[in-house]
């Protein structure tokens, strides 16, 4: 029970609580400004007044944005309805055009939005949002048109009679390569993005067709996962397994009897299947007819090489660690691969011109060009994998081909490619 003199304590101590607040000043950090008075003046010193300039200076343009100024409005019309925001009465919105040019800035230089404010006008945190978003626009707007994943047998023989046209491989379904893609790891993310190599990356896996062209992406895996992983962690791998993807069956070549499947082409990072064949190791190539089987698979599958050099070296976002959102990365990455597929179709000569392709003397078919690769920039290619057990049928299909690019399909020059 209390006593008179335990409240009489209570009470004194309760006063000096009481008085020690009264002397005790809450330190309040006065804001200078609201605002920086430089970000209101984005009309005068904006980047999109210099780009009014360089309409008359075509090939700044597109140096500036990476395409030419009829591109640019094409897309920019595409994507408005998605980006456009609406004034409020506190202030005016950035308009779709600021969005997209600041956007296409930061693909194609990979500055910081520390760094992009200088020249767009527009705060770090806002450009923190309007990137992200617009990446996510232009994929959503250019996928259906130019990112299309077959869904028939007649769009897969599309893809077939293209490469057997330019590269002289029958029944290929596409070109199979996956990179890892460098990053800034997020804050608390562990080992989580840690990959073999010895740095922070994620994994985007993709097929090419004989155009350079992406049918199929898979971005933000993480790259902690091996590298004989990435393919079997896709919605591709498991619609292959499950026999949803629609591919023909087997049929007989034009000009030979051999009887063949449509397989997809790979490099040693992947596994040899029925359905997808890569080269021979080196240690196995013991006969020229191996030699020249490898040549011809390497010839074709250029193509994917091609695609993954031609965007990295136009998008130099592929030069840097990207330092953003694990999220956003994912963006970026699929904004640009979109991009890369509609430039291609609508302003190839500015944004690849024949220097970025793979090349060969159309008389004696020696090579004028590798074309263009990603040595030079952040991407790494997947670790080749361990053999493992092989189905006996999936080497036969190999074998096959061998032979048929041996007997029927042989193409004159491909000798002079062999050692």
């Amino acid at each position: 029970m209390a006593t008179i003199e335990d409240d009489d304590a209570l009470a004194l101590i309760g006063l000096a609580v009481i008085l020690k607040k009264k002397h005790t000043k809450t330190v309040i950090k006065k804001r200078k400004k609201w605002y920086k008075h430089w970000l209101l003046k984005r009309k005068t010193y904006s980047h999109v007044k210099l780009l009014n300039e360089l309409k008359f200076e075509p090939e700044y343009f597109k140096n500036y944005l990476r395409m030419d100024e009829n591109t640019y409005l094409k897309l920019l019309v595409m994507v408005t309805p998605m980006i456009t925001r609406k004034d409020t009465i506190m202030r005016n919105s950035i308009s779709a055009h600021e969005r997209l040019s600041v956007t296409l800035r930061f693909l194609a230089t990979g500055r910081s939005y520390e760094d992009l404010k200088f020249s767009s006008i527009i705060s770090p945190q806002a450009l923190g949002k309007i990137i992200p978003k617009t990446c996510e626009a232009l994929y959503k707007v250019l996928r259906k048109g130019y990112l299309k994943f077959p869904t028939s047998e007649e769009e897969w023989k599309e893809i077939t009679k293209m490469y057997e046209e330019r590269w002289n491989f029958p029944h290929c379904l596409g070109a199979i390569d996956g990179k890892h893609i460098a990053i800034v790891p997020p804050a608390n993310s562990g080992s989580y993005f840690y990959n073999y190599k010895g740095h922070h990356s994620v994994v985007l896996m993709t097929i090419a067709n004989a155009k350079y062209q992406f049918v199929y992406i898979d971005a933000g895996m993480n790259g902690r996962i091996s590298d004989g992983g990435v393919l079997q962690n896709t919605v591709f791998f498991e619609k292959l397994e499950n026999n949803e993807l629609h591919i023909p069956s087997s049929e007989t070549i034009k000009g030979s009897n051999l009887h063949l499947p449509y397989v997809f082409l790979a490099d040693d990072a992947f596994p040899l299947r029925p359905d997808m064949i890569k080269p021979f190791r080196q240690g196995d190539l013991a006969s020229r007819e191996r030699k020249i089987f490898n040549y011809r698979l390497s010839r074709a599958r250029r193509t994917v090489e091609n695609a993954f050099g031609i965007m990295a070296s136009r998008f130099r976002i592929y030069y840097s660690h990207i330092n953003l959102e694990p999220k956003n990365i994912d963006k970026v990455v699929k904004a640009s691969c979109a991009l890369h597929n509609f430039l291609i179709e609508h302003s190839k000569k500015s944004y690849a011109p024949l220097k970025c392709f793979y090349r060969e003397n159309s008389e004696n078919r020696t090579i004028i060009s590798e074309g263009y690769a990603t040595k030079n920039s952040t991407m790494e290619n997947l670790e080749r994998r361990n053999p493992g057990n092989t189905l006996n049928t999936a080497k036969t299909v190999r074998e096959d081909f061998m032979n048929h690019f041996n007997a029927e399909g042989r193409v004159p020059w491909q000798d002079d490619h062999v050692n």
